[in-house]
């Protein structure tokens, strides 16, 4: 008897919990994504599969938290993304559908049905400031149907089906709205480069790279250092501060760039991979160092693995010989699974040996990766064009 009564107020004490549990849950709290790209899975783990992107500014609503992972919808369906790529976003900004482009609370005025580009190149961003990210890019003619608008910003949809925000005094429907010739150039900057050289910006839309979706694949992360090179560098740490350089480069030209990882966390090959193939990916470039027992190997390699990726090869790879004072170690082709299960134009770059005191001298530098930055941007101009 003594047993039966201690097993009911057992089970009444695990009803509560779990139903304080749900409670708590249920009432759910807002958070922006911090990231520039944060990937959502189907469940709470680094393996999982990978079933969308949220992007920086984007905001959700998380219902329970596992092992620094929360639960949220997307698409319909709960889904799971990493906490500590979260901001708690405050309580009075409403969250925004995850499966949308991240929306402002004050975006109440509606806009016509369409709208028209008049600018040669225009950045598409994911909100209505200068300050938000360019996740597109469009060209003048082309036509949106638009959604809302906030103040001088245009909310408008895409041909994939997601979301942007575009400057409406860029656009046929921008009537009375004025902008600062500071908004004008920033917004019509797409065929720029961030560059102390003048003779590296592109002089014309037709030189740009807008309407061109490029994936950025910073190779190893998290678990996987990757190559150990001299001084104890890591692979993964100097590959991620190239990507980033490069990302900011190709984005002045007005791509679309993806990152496959934007941290140091760890993708397998087959989740890179994936994550490319789950966009209409123009060109696929994963970067790398390379590392070799004998100090004195040095140089940079190109791989590809298809002929498409041999002639994507071929443009990158001249672009950054005659830009690195790096010895030139050529370009092959190699079964590496990232450019096997790649769709789109696939290569990969070795931009020298961290176990070459001369190269790693060297590839430390700002300037030598604002030097790759500039020459993969010229030779994807000279691919596309």
């Amino acid at each position: 008897m003594r047993n039966l009564k201690i097993s009911f107020i057992v089970i009444v004490l695990l009803t509560f919990f779990i139903h304080v549990e749900k409670m708590e849950a249920a009432s759910g709290q807002t958070y922006e994504v911090g990231a520039n790209i944060l990937h959502v899975r189907e469940d709470p783990a680094s393996d999982a599969t990978i079933i969308g992107l949220l992007h920086k500014g984007d905001r959700l609503t998380v219902f329970q938290e596992q092992y620094g992972w929360v639960q949220t919808y997307y698409g319909g369906s709960t889904a799971w993304v990493a906490k500590h790529h979260l901001i708690q976003a405050s309580p009075e900004v409403p969250a925004a559908n995850p499966e949308q482009t991240a929306t402002p609370a004050k975006t109440t005025e509606a806009a016509a049905n369409s709208v028209t580009v008049t600018a040669p190149s225009v950045n598409i961003r994911s909100g209505p400031t200068l300050e938000y990210a360019v996740i597109a890019g469009a060209s003048q003619g082309e036509t949106f149907n638009t959604i809302s608008k906030s103040g001088d910003w245009i909310n408008v949809e895409l041909n994939n089906g997601n979301t942007g925000w575009i400057a409406s005094w860029l656009t046929s429907s921008s009537g009375a709205s004025t902008a600062s010739s500071s908004e004008q150039a920033t917004e019509t900057a797409t065929t720029q480069v961030a560059s102390v050289n003048t003779d590296k910006e592109p002089t014309s839309a037709n030189r740009s790279l807008s309407g061109f979706n490029i994936v950025l694949d910073a190779g190893h992360g998290g678990r996987d250092p990757g190559a150990i090179g001299l001084g104890g560098v890591y692979e993964k740490e100097l590959v991620h501060q190239t990507t980033n350089q490069i990302a900011q480069t190709l984005r002045n030209y007005g791509a679309t760039v993806i990152e496959t990882r934007t941290s140091d966390y760890y993708l397998s090959l087959d989740e890179r991979a994936d994550l490319s193939n789950a966009y209409n990916t123009d060109a696929f470039i994963s970067i790398h160092y390379n590392s070799f027992p004998v100090v004195s190997v040095q140089g940079f390699n190109t791989f590809y693995y298809t002929e498409a990726g041999h002639q994507l090869g071929r443009h990158v790879h001249s672009s950054i010989s005659s830009a690195v004072p790096l010895a030139n170690r050529g370009i092959g082709q190699a079964g590496y699974k990232v450019l096997r299960n790649t769709n789109a134009p696939a290569i990969l770059l070795e931009l020298g040996f961290i176990t070459s005191p001369y190269d790693l001298s060297v590839i430390q530098t700002a300037d030598y990766q604002q030097t790759v930055a500039d020459a993969i941007a010229k030779g994807l101009l000279n691919y596309f064009h």
